[in-house]
This record gives C-alpha cells, structure tokens and sequence, in this order.
C-alpha cells in the first residue's frame, strides 16, 4: 500500500472532530477560543480499510489507541482552529501511510575482497605491535 492509496480515500465521513480550548501561553486568545482540535478515528468499524490492513494498523497504533480502539491525535500549535484541524488530518494521513508501508527486506550482502584484504592487514599490523611489545622488555 503505497502513500498515493491512501490520499485516493476520502477518509472525511468517518472522522470525528471536536475543538476544545488551547492550553500554553497567548493571553486572552486562549481563554475565549477553542482553537485545539481532537481527531478521533475508530479503526474497527472503518469502511475503507480491508481486515489486512485493520489488523496492521491495531498492531502497529496499538500505543495511539484508547480502551474503544479509537486512533486520536490532537494539534494545538496555531492559534486557528481550521489550521490545527488541516495539521491533525494531515498528521492523520501520515500515520495511516507510515504505519501501512512495508518494510524493506534486508538483501543478505558479502564484503568486497578489498575491505576483507584492508581488515586483515589492520589485524597483522595489530598483531605485530602488540608482539613486539612482549619482545622489548
């Protein structure tokens, strides 16, 4: 599953958003508007994943996740409540792929013959100093 799979769903209907005030500094702004934005995603029940993919996400999000199953991530760094829902929801997109992209598997490779030569000869010279140590005294 590729990053461009993930944009192509409309993920909208099945997230739920709720605003509630912004703690930190920033005076009067912070305690009139409700600029931090919650996003909650219940994996489970979602129509757009298939059992493969729910059961990577549960695995791999299981620290994200509350008691229900629910994903929810929030975003209080700007002042604007749409811009925080704009950050959550791409934070949002970003973990989907991140966490549904395979790992690379490891192709198994052998050293050169030169930097087996190089490793060698570090060893006799090695070897060779440390023997002439127990010579000299």
């Amino acid at each position: 599953m590729t990053e461009l799979g993930l944009k192509n769903r409309d993920f909208a209907s099945e997230l739920s958003y709720s605003s509630s005030r912004s703690g930190g500094p920033g005076g009067q702004n912070v305690n009139k508007v409700n600029s931090k934005v919650e996003l909650r995603f219940h994996i489970e029940s979602s129509q757009l994943l298939n059992e493969h993919e729910k059961s990577i996400l549960l695995h791999k999000l299981s620290n994200k996740l509350n008691q229900e199953g629910e994903l929810i991530l929030t975003a209080q760094t700007e002042r604007s409540q749409l811009r925080n829902k704009l950050i959550v929801t791409e934070r949002f997109y970003n973990l989907l792929a991140a966490a549904l992209t395979p790992k690379k598997k490891r192709k198994p490779t052998r050293p050169t013959k030169s930097s087996v030569e190089k490793r060698l000869n570090s060893k006799k010279k090695q070897a060779e100093k440390k023997a002439n140590r127990r010579f000299t005294s």
